[in-house]
């Protein structure tokens, strides 16, 4: 299993937002690009990975690609699953989550509670530009990413992840764009550390 934590700082908590303005719903084009990067491949699709959007440190939403359903390659199709389950958030009742569609949860949570919950399946690795290259790593099984949106890390976010993460990695010498972070941290599994095809 892979999974991937992204947080979204300025992302919708209602599923007031249009699916033509992705963009100007928080940023919400950028967690879109991110899940269908997590699991989307040519003629294919990734099975094993499991994704928590973590919406306003108010919500997270939790994609299973082995119960996943109408995901298409493209960002309105994340952005109605993202919605549906927004629509469904009033079912999430304490530590309980809602089920919005097929492979789509959502409950209430933040950061600290998606980590936790991720580093309970294996290590998790923050993905950073200042951290240390994660070529020098060998590839961890059953691993958690987390990564940023379009913005840094909180100092609170940061502080967090300082404790709690096993690594603080980057994925190459210059800063990317998250769902390319995505495509290239599955490259890196998927070669062993890009040392086999």
């Amino acid at each position: 299993m892979r999974e991937f934590v992204v947080v979204g700082h300025e992302a919708p908590t209602t599923a007031e937002f249009s699916l033509d303005d992705l963009p100007g719903a928080g940023r919400l084009d950028v967690l879109c690009r991110c899940v269908t990067a997590a699991f989307r491949l040519s003629h294919d699709f990734r099975a094993d990975v499991r994704v928590r959007l973590v919406l306003e440190e108010e919500y997270v939403v939790r994609f299973e690609g082995s119960e996943l359903r109408h995901l298409r390659p493209d960002e309105r199709s994340a952005g109605s699953l993202i919605r549906g389950a927004l629509e469904a958030r009033d079912g999430a009742v304490g530590a309980m989550e809602a089920t919005a569609s097929p492979g789509v949860h959502i409950g209430a949570g933040d950061l600290g509670t998606a980590v936790e919950a991720a580093a309970e399946t294996g290590p998790v690795v923050e993905l950073h530009a200042d951290g240390a290259p994660i070529v020098d790593l060998e590839p961890p099984e059953n691993v958690a990413f987390v990564l940023s949106d379009h913005r840094d890390f909180t100092d609170p976010e940061a502080d967090l992840l300082e404790r709690v993460a096993d690594e603080r990695r980057s994925l190459g010498p210059a800063p990317m764009h998250a769902d390319d972070a995505v495509t290239v941290a599955h490259n890196y599994l998927d070669t062993g550390g890009f040392e086999r095809y």
